[in-house]
């Protein structure tokens, strides 16, 4: 952990030096620094540079006060009052209290369920939003890159009918398929679904899944990167695992297995496993997801 403080502190100084800039560096140079780790000081400013937050905000800058200032009732606010006190109920920051962050929370959820109308409020994001709080310590922040969320990055995930989860899911399972095509023969046999063993993992974004500061650095990409890195995520857990996986002979031994390796020693260390993320699923374009996507979308809808 002290080498890891130590690496923290001098990436502390890079960001610093980038940030001063007058404007940020070119792409490649911005995903090698953002891929090494943000600091935790820079985050929720780099985010929103980094994920176009900045840009959605600078077009309607008094919008997030407008929305917590609306006072009128809707069918989300009690669905969103009773979810507060499940999300992180061990962490300190969401404990009941008069200077706690329930309130923020609430704040966050309640103006993105009254401006995202499609979607209005879904389970899951609640620990999505109480994660980017924790980030940012910022709630008009956290709103922004919520709304990144749900309109440009992973959109149709919180629909009502999940249309952009479905076909993500389908999507790695051809993954699987092509890059471990062993796990891929085992699942068809034991008929587990894709959507049993990783719905969470893409509903919550890893949040409540992996440890919160190896969350932090996946999002440190994604947030740059896009969706992508959400299935180099899930097929690095996998191929880590991959060994232990195809030893499963029972589907309840299997659907305990995908719980335990998201616990596993192998996620501690979240530098290490930055790395093997971008070494162990091997080549992923955007352009190779779009078109699959495209594909079991068009299946879906059938």
């Amino acid at each position: 952990m002290s080498r890891y403080m130590a690496i923290l502190a001098r990436r502390a100084i890079r960001w610093n030096l980038i940030l001063t800039q007058q404007s940020l560096p070119d792409g490649g140079t911005m995903k090698r620094f953002v891929r090494k780790g943000v600091p935790a000081q820079y985050r929720g400013k780099v985010w929103m540079m980094t994920s176009g937050a900045n840009f959605l905000k600078s077009r309607q800058p008094n919008l997030y006060q407008d929305l917590v200032g609306d006072i009128s009732h809707q069918s989300w606010d009690e669905i969103i009052q009773n979810d507060l006190n499940r999300t992180y109920p061990d962490n300190i920051y969401f404990v009941p209290s008069s200077d706690g962050k329930l309130n923020s929370l609430y704040n966050i959820l309640r103006a993105s369920a009254r401006h995202n109308t499609s979607v209005g409020y879904c389970q899951g994001l609640n620990y999505v939003a109480g994660l980017l709080l924790i980030a940012t310590k910022d709630e008009e922040q956290s709103f922004w890159l919520l709304t990144v969320l749900i309109r440009n990055i992973l959109p149709s995930y919180y629909s009502s009918n999940m249309q952009g989860l479905i076909t993500d899911i389908a999507v790695l399972g051809e993954l699987v398929r092509l890059k471990s095509s062993k796990l891929d023969r085992l699942l068809k046999d034991l008929n587990l679904p894709w959507p049993i063993l990783v719905t969470k993992w893409f509903i919550c974004l890893f949040a409540e899944v992996l440890p919160v500061e190896t969350v932090l650095r996946v999002w440190d990409c994604m947030f740059n990167e896009g969706s992508k890195i959400i299935f180099r995520v899930a097929l690095t857990l996998i191929k880590m695992n991959e060994k232990e996986l195809l030893r499963c002979t029972d589907f309840g031994d299997m659907a305990e297995l995908f719980k335990q390796i998201t616990r596993s020693s192998s996620v501690l260390d979240c530098h290490q496993f930055i790395e093997a993320m971008f070494k162990l699923p091997g080549s992923l374009s955007s352009s190779k997801i779009d078109s699959l996507r495209v594909r079991f979308r068009q299946v879906n809808v059938r």
